[in-house]
C-alpha cells in the first residue's frame, strides 16, 4: 500500500483538466511526497505516465474502483526532468484547410482506442499516447506528421516523445477533436 500525502479529486473532469490540476497541486508538494489523482476520464493514465516522465515525477501506478481511476505520483521521485522539446501548433481551422484540399497528409490521432472509435478523422492513423513510444517506428521520420487529441494536451506530449527520437515534421493540432466540426469517420 502506497502511503498518501495528498489527494487530487479530478473526477468528471475531461482532457486536459487532470494534467492541469495534477501539475499545479505538485508544484505545492515537497519533494518525495505521494500525490493521489482520483480520475474517471480513461485518458489520465496514459496523460499521467507520459507527464510524469517528461516532468522527472514517477509514476507509481494506477488502481481502478468501479468508473474510479487511482492514479499515484511521487513527486520528483524519477530524477532530473528531461529535457522538453515544444513541437509547432497548427491551429484548428488551418489544419482543416489542409485536411479539406485533399492534401495527402499523415494525421496521427494519440487519443484512446474508445475516443478515436467514436470518431476520428478519415485516413487518421491511431496510436494512444501510453503507446506512441513504443510504436512511433510504424510512422516515417521523414514525413510532415499532424498530431491530434481531444485538447492538444496529449498531442504534445506525443509530439515531445517523438521529436526526442528524430521526428522533426511535426504540428500540434489545437484545440483538437474537441472543436473539430470536419468530416469523421
Amino acid at each position: 500500500m502506497v502511503k498518501i500525502d495528498l489527494t487530487l479529486d479530478a473526477k468528471g473532469m475531461a482532457c486536459p483538466m487532470p494534467i492541469v490540476k495534477t501539475k499545479k497541486t505538485m508544484k505545492s508538494m515537497d519533494s518525495g511526497k505521494v500525490l493521489e489523482i482520483l480520475a474517471t476520464d480513461k485518458g489520465s493514465t496514459a496523460d499521467l505516465q507520459a507527464w510524469a516522465k517528461s516532468s522527472g515525477h514517477q509514476y507509481i501506478g494506477t488502481e481502478t474502483e468501479g468508473d474510479v481511476l487511482r492514479h499515484f505520483l511521487r513527486k520528483d521521485g524519477a530524477g532530473s526532468p528531461e529535457e522538453t522539446i515544444t513541437i509547432p501548433e497548427i491551429v484548428l481551422t488551418d489544419f482543416a484547410q489542409k485536411v479539406d484540399s485533399d492534401e495527402n497528409l499523415t494525421i496521427l490521432d494519440v487519443r484512446e482506442k474508445d475516443e478515436f472509435e467514436e470518431a476520428h478523422i478519415p485516413g487518421a492513423v491511431h496510436i494512444a499516447l501510453g503507446d506512441v513510444e513504443t510504436r512511433m517506428a510504424e510512422l516515417e521520420k521523414e514525413d510532415t506528421i499532424y498530431i491530434i487529441c481531444h485538447s492538444g494536451r496529449r498531442s504534445g506530449i506525443a509530439g515531445d516523445l517523438m521529436a526526442k527520437k528524430g521526428f522533426d515534421k511535426l504540428y500540434n493540432v489545437v484545440p483538437g477533436m474537441r472543436d473539430w466540426t470536419g468530416k469523421t469517420v
